[in-house]
């Protein structure tokens, strides 16, 4: 198969350079000075997937009977292509309206219980169904994406909602074959572009997050996810507005960036360095807005949610003088109120994770207010603007503000208020609700 190249300033444009060096093991980790390796061998942004995908998987995914797994809008898009190029060997599996859900992965396993592996064709909400039944019964799956709009095609984890109703990010395996059409990629709804790029613009909310839950609380951290992303997420913020007009450079790029993000993820085996303050808003939403939920995705509420990080940050960053934390207790009482009963017990737990001993609490403040003119710089350089953010959001086409996006304030506010609760990661979201700001914050900027 002849690799997908585009003129890019007079230069072809290989979309698998560097992939190649991540998933074969030759490029160095600059945090350990040593080859990485990921669970991913196969990765490929190319285009014509659907026509070459006899040769794609009977090549990185051999199997007795191939599931395709789609809902109704990707069946006629690649699903029906793929099945057919497969013959007799593929079964056609399509979902009604899906939902990452407990209910609907115990569905799943039994509708395709006669295939010995399973192709997710879509995005976010059929790659993790696909993805983690796949991985409770130890058959094989591979992923054919239909639109740029998360960063999970590259993920060894998914996105599930419990029957608890709260959603969890829960262990799973990776694609053997990581299939990404940058053509059918670029006819994706405007919305799935605008939200793919909502999710790779957490990188620096999520980076400032992590770094400063590292340095105050001694949290892991490294430098090997953001090194990976940084050429491509400079090229890919040239293209923004582009993006509004499904270039397909554009496109190729936010593919790049998306899949390169999730590879860091997999170097470094956390998804800290993509999923911080912003994913707990997100996650807050997807968990408990119930009958109030609009529909929105993942990617267009992580950006609208990084929007708000980077301005919460600004804020606090913008403070010559160190910030002061106060002890944490949280309202037991309320949590019980607030949450299903099946979610509450989790919340407890994480809500308890997070009270600071007295020592603790002076520990803390002594040394933010000892490292703070120098850390304060560092965490300042890591940065985009909030305002720089929205435009590209906006430009491209997507959302930059909860109303942006069709989300109600109230909904919003609850989410920006009491994520901290269901997530045992310490943000500035914390440390805002610590400082006694988060509710002055909320009233004047959201």
């Amino acid at each position: 198969m002849v690799e997908a190249k585009t003129v890019h300033n007079g230069a072809p444009v290989d979309w698998n350079s560097l992939i190649r060096d991540v998933t074969n093991g030759t490029w160095k980790n600059p945090d350990t000075d040593s080859a990485v390796s990921v669970p991913f061998r196969h990765i490929d942004i190319n285009n014509n997937m659907a026509e070459n995908a006899n040769t794609l998987l009977n090549t990185h995914m051999p199997s007795e009977k191939y599931g395709i797994v789609c809902d109704a809008a990707t069946a006629d898009i690649m699903g029906l292509k793929i099945a057919k190029s497969l013959g007799s060997k593929a079964e056609l599996i399509v979902l009604d309206h899906p939902h990452a859900d407990e209910m609907q992965i115990d569905n799943l396993r039994k509708v395709t219980a006669n295939c010995t592996s399973l192709v997710a064709v879509g995005s976010g909400t059929i790659n993790d169904l696909c993805k983690y039944a796949t991985h409770l019964d130890g058959r094989p799956y591979s992923v054919f994406g239909t639109a740029p709009s998360m960063n999970g095609y590259t993920s060894s984890t998914a996105s599930i909602t419990l029957k608890s109703g709260l959603k969890t990010t829960k262990e799973a395996h990776a694609a053997k074959g990581v299939f990404i059409d940058i053509g059918v990629s670029a006819e994706a709804p405007q919305y799935l572009i605008g939200a793919g790029l909502g999710d790779s613009l957490c990188r620096p909310t999520a980076h400032v997050d992590w770094y400063f839950s590292h340095m105050m609380l001694g949290t892991s951290y490294a430098t090997a996810p953001y090194l990976l992303q940084e050429d491509d997420e400079a090229e890919l913020l040239l293209r923004t507005e582009d993006l509004g007009r499904r270039d397909y450079n554009a496109i190729g790029y936010l593919q790049r960036v998306l899949t390169l993000g999730g590879l860091g993820i997999a170097v470094v085996g956390t998804s800290h360095p993509g999923s911080m303050g912003e994913h707990q808003i997100s996650h807050w939403i997807d968990s408990f807005a119930g009958n109030c939920h609009p529909g929105t995705v993942h990617g267009q509420q992580v950006g609208v949610a990084s929007v708000t990080m980077a301005r919460l940050q600004e804020l606090i960053l913008s403070q010559s003088e160190a910030p002061r934390i106060r002890a944490y207790q949280p309202d037991e009482a309320a949590i019980r109120a607030r949450y299903p009963a099946a979610a509450v017990e989790n919340c407890l737990k994480v809500s308890r994770s997070k009270i600071m001993s007295q020592a603790e609490l002076d520990t803390f403040n002594t040394k933010l207010e000892e490292i703070w003119p120098t850390f304060r710089k560092k965490l300042k350089a890591m940065m985009i603007p909030a305002d720089e953010m929205a435009a590209h959001l906006r430009v491209a086409k997507g959302g930059a503000t909860y109303d942006e996006i069709g989300l109600d304030r109230d909904l919003y506010v609850e989410a920006v208020l009491h994520c901290r609760e269901m997530r045992d990661r310490y943000s500035m979201l914390d440390l805002a609700d610590d400082m006694g700001i988060l509710n002055d914050f909320i009233e004047e900027s959201i």
